[in-house]
This record gives C-alpha cells, structure tokens and sequence, in this order.
C-alpha cells in the first residue's frame, strides 16, 4: 500500500514539533498538521502557558531587587534629587516583555525553518476518515501517511460551577488576553490549587495584586510531598496571598462590572478569575472513533509503547493523558519515533523521570514520595534530610527556606527525593539520573561537590545515609571503639 508519508504528526505541541524535526532528520517524510492556522511566522500551541511563565519570572526579578537591602544595596541620591522610586512593575512593559520571548522562540520553529528542515507543514483543522485507507483530512487534502502521531495538547479543564462560561475567565494559557487592557488585576481570584494556579497565585501577589487562592484540598499542591507544600503555602500567605483551603467555589456572577465566586461560606469579589483546574486532551474533533481509537475519562487508551487500540496510530503528552510536562512529553515523542519509524518494540519507562514546580521556593520531586517508600519498604527505609540553610551558597544568595530529603533503602538503593528550596527544578537532576540509572546514594555521598554551590546539598544529604546506618548498628560502633581504643594503647 503506497503512502505519502512515513509518520503524519497530528497537532503542533511541544512535543510534535519535537518529533517532526527528530522524525526529519533521520530522512523519514514527515507531514506536521498544526490543527491550526499558524499566527504569522509560528504557532500558538507551542508556547501555551509561556505568557504565564514569563511573567513570573518578572516578578522573581522584582522579589529580587525589593529585597537588595539585605546585602546592602541601597538606592542613594544626591540632597537636592527628588526621592528615588520604589521597586514596582510596569505591568504592559512586562507583557510586551513577555510578547518578545514568545516571538524569538516562535521563529526557532517558523514554517520556513521547519520546512528547511524536511517537514511538510500542514495548517488547519481536520480529521481522521477509516475508509478506503485509513487517512488524515485536511479541508480538501487527504493526507496518508504508514503511521501516526496525535500531539494535540491539551485544553483547560472546566469543572461545573454555576455561572463561570458566561461570566468568563482567564486560563495559565489565556492570560496574553491581558495585553488588551493592559491592566494589572487589582483583585484577583484563582480557583484551584494545581501547579499552574499555585505559581501564578503568587507571580500575580508580587506583581501587585491581591491575590485569593481557592481550593478543595486541606493544602495547596496536593499530589507533592506534605511538608514542601506547607513550605510554599507559608510562603504564599507570608506574600499576602490569601489561601482558602478545603473551600470549594460553586457559584460565579458578575455585579456591576466585578466578579463575584461563590467559594463555601464566602463571597469574593475579583477583577479577574484566574481557572486552574487542571487540563483534558484536545482531541474531540479528530474523529478518532470512527478509526478505532478507543478513549477514556482521563484521555486516550494507550498501550506501554504508547500506541492506542488502533495500532498504527500513537499519542505522546497531554493527548495522552491530559497534562504532561513538556519534558515527559519529548520523552515519549522520543519512544514514539523508535516505535513508529522502525519496529514497534520500545516501551515507555517513567522511573526516575523528576518533575518540578517554579513557586518561591521551588519544589522538585522524582520516585518515590517519603510516605510512599515507608509503606512499601516498612523500616528498611532511611530517609535522609539536609535544610538549605547550612548550605554556603544558600546563605551567600540569602535564600535559605528549604529542604533536600532522599528515602533510600538501607542498602544504598535511591526510592524518590523531594528538593524545596532555591533552583530546585536545577538540583533535582542529579538525583534523578542516579534513581534512572539505579545508581546508590554512596556515588552521590563520594561525589566531591564544587564549593560554594546549592548543589552541595545533595551531597551532604547523601552523606546522612552513612551516618544513619552507623547509629544503627551498635555492634559496628561497639567494634570501632575498640578498635581506637587499642590504637591509641600501642
């Protein structure tokens, strides 16, 4: 059966635009359908989110510069000058800011520059059709390629509160929307305690608005480590975010121009409501049924080597299961292409995969969490803790809240770590490659750490695992004693 393609890309997320210009580079015909018109010189989808990102680090600059005094900088003027002014952001310079990195990294992924590359792109919406061949429809051109990739991304999940579609609402990818006024929110609302929400909750507080955050949970983050979301729940209150937690909103309604949610006993008034809720595939409109692709309530049924039911057909990232970070995503696009483009033998493995949260501290985690290696592994479970604030660098960079703490059974092997504190999202890596590649905590123990650096504190929690294990053996202490004792006799 004669094709036009080796694998078609279905949507241009992150993670198809990864697996296109991979796919092309081994000489594979790639056709890459944006699912979209493409917005001048790249494409919308690839960048969700990065509004948001941008200006939180905007606001890390701005927490940085307020807080120059505690290493003694300070702004001076002559007697005569006027007063200098205080730190603040100038909200508009900050989305045109924001607009300008969207656009350097948009033309890294151009068209032009995709199809210099050998990939054939495709805009437009379109769908699947099961019959004469199993093929991809773009407006009038049918597009058959050996293989599949659906890449779509993902859409924000919208729970069912009374009044919310009709009185609207931003999301972590809709917030460009606030280039048109160019207005700083003065009050805003955030519902829901996910990653996303958490970071811009407390992005938005020191760009200067007032800040509720409303969730169901007992804390904020509840699928991190308990004692890293306290940290960065403290951390929120402390910055004036106001954290509503076990509240649930169930009502929105806009009263002379203001937004009024409903949240438990409470009625907030906001300028603007910021969703955060979670996300949900984008691939409704695909027509995935009628070619055998079988979904359900979290996203699409794959199997280990991320094919659906219809074999020829693959999925990666947040098609596949709702919301992925854009680095798991590549890494399943990686597998995908082995599979698609040779021989369908390759599995997907997440083991010692790290994931990261950009609050203030960060939170960074991989494994197995404290609570989950103690009830798998019972009392062959150390786990070892050091706080930033004996670490150099942390007290030089004047950030010093946070924790590195590894589980690790009592024979060296590494189950998870969870790192809170300054550049986390940096510091977790090298813990996750020794849990990838099943390497003990004594090679990061023995590992000499550059001085003064944050990542010493990976090792000098390592080294608590030496520690532990000796004051757990009193025999090997009882010999070790003796053994000094009668050196010092001779």
């Amino acid at each position: 059966m004669a094709v036009d393609y080796d694998l078609a890309i279905i949507g241009s997320s992150r993670a198809g635009l990864y697996a296109a210009v991979a796919a092309a580079s081994l000489k594979a015909r790639v056709a890459l359908v944006t699912l979209s018109a493409p917005r001048s010189a790249g494409f919308e989808e690839i960048y969700r989110g990065l509004c948001g990102k941008a200006l939180t680090e905007v606001s890390s600059v701005a927490q940085l510069l307020a807080g120059a005094h505690q290493f003694g900088i300070h702004c001076t003027r002559e007697e005569d000058a006027p007063a200098p002014e205080e730190i603040s952001v100038r909200f508009s310079e900050a989305l045109e800011w924001a607009a300008g990195v969207a656009s350097n990294l948009e033309q890294t992924h151009s068209p032009a520059v995709l199809a210099s590359l050998g990939v054939d792109v495709i805009a437009g919406a379109g769908q699947f059709y099961p019959k004469p061949h199993l093929g991809f429809e773009v407006k009038d051109r049918r597009i058959r390629a050996r293989t599949y990739l659906l890449a779509t991304g993902s859409k924000p999940a919208t729970p069912e509160i009374q009044g919310l579609e009709t009185t609207g609402y931003l999301t972590g990818e809709t917030l460009g929307q606030l280039a048109k006024g160019k207005q700083l929110p003065q009050n805003l609302i955030v519902i829901g305690g996910d990653p996303t929400g958490t970071e811009l909750a407390q992005t938005f507080a020191r760009l200067g608005s007032s800040v509720t955050l409303v969730v169901k949970s007992p804390h904020i983050l509840p699928q991190e480590d308990p004692e890293a979301a306290r940290l960065v729940q403290a951390q929120l209150e402390a910055e004036g975010v106001r954290v509503l937690t076990n509240t649930e909103a169930t009502q929105v309604r806009r009263i002379e121009g203001k937004k009024w949610v409903q949240a438990g006993n409470l009625a907030i008034e906001g300028d603007e409501i910021l969703l955060a809720a979670g996300q949900m595939p984008d691939v409704a409109s695909l027509n995935l049924e009628s070619v055998g692709v079988k979904l359900h309530r979290r996203g699409i049924e794959l199997n280990e080597k991320l094919q659906t039911t219809n074999p020829r057909i693959y999925a990666c990232g947040d098609a596949a299961g709702g919301e992925r970070a854009p680095h798991v995503a590549q890494y399943e696009a990686g597998v995908v292409l082995k599979n698609a483009l040779f021989l369908p033998v390759f599995k997907v493995d997440y083991h010692g995969i790290p994931k990261a949260i950009f609050t203030d501290p960060q939170v960074a985690s991989v494994g197995l969490a404290e609570s989950q290696a103690t009830s798998r592994y019972g009392r062959d479970v150390l786990v070892l803790r050091q706080y930033f604030k004996t670490v150099a660098k942390a007290q030089l960079r004047g950030e010093t809240a946070g924790f590195c703490k590894i589980a690790v059974r009592r024979n060296g092997e590494i189950l998870g770590a969870t790192v809170a504190g300054a550049d986390a999202g940096e510091l977790i890596h090298s813990i996750a490659l020794a849990v990838r590649q099943k390497i003990k905590i004594g090679a990061i123990a023995d590992m000499p750490h550059i001085w003064p650096t944050l990542s010493e504190i990976a090792g000098t929690t390592a080294a608590e695992w030496r520690r532990l294990r000796l004051a757990g053996n009193p025999r090997l202490q009882d010999f070790l004693e003796g053994l000094f004792n009668w050196r010092r006799g001779h």
